[in-house]
């Protein structure tokens, strides 16, 4: 798989699932939230209103980067292993590790 290559269905048991739906109905989810936080900076809303607001912005990236994960490890990962030379085997185990170092 190269780095232009984004499977976002899988299929199983005959079968197409496709989480590129739900992705994108949660991103536009948060750039929702993200413009109600704007708003209530904008309106001088109590500042911690403002914070229990990021953090839930930050809980729906995380859960997000979750299901961007699994659909990776699902599909990438998978036919790199089963299907890949032992240099597209290495390459998707050293991108997942890049992500988590980047992490911090």
């Amino acid at each position: 798989m190269t780095n232009d290559q984004f499977p976002m269905t899988k299929k199983t048991n005959s079968q197409s699932h496709s989480p590129k739906k739900d992705l994108l109905k949660r991103m536009n989810y948060l750039v929702g939230h993200l413009n109600g936080v704007s708003k209530m900076i904008d309106e001088d809303k109590y500042c911690i209103d403002i914070i229990k607001q990021n953090q839930a912005v930050i809980a729906a990236i995380s859960r997000i980067n979750e299901l961007l994960l699994k659909n990776h490890l699902d599909t990438c990962v998978r036919t790199a292993v089963e299907k890949g030379s032992t240099t597209d085997k290495e390459k998707a185990f050293q991108e997942i590790l890049e992500v988590f170092k980047e992490q911090g």
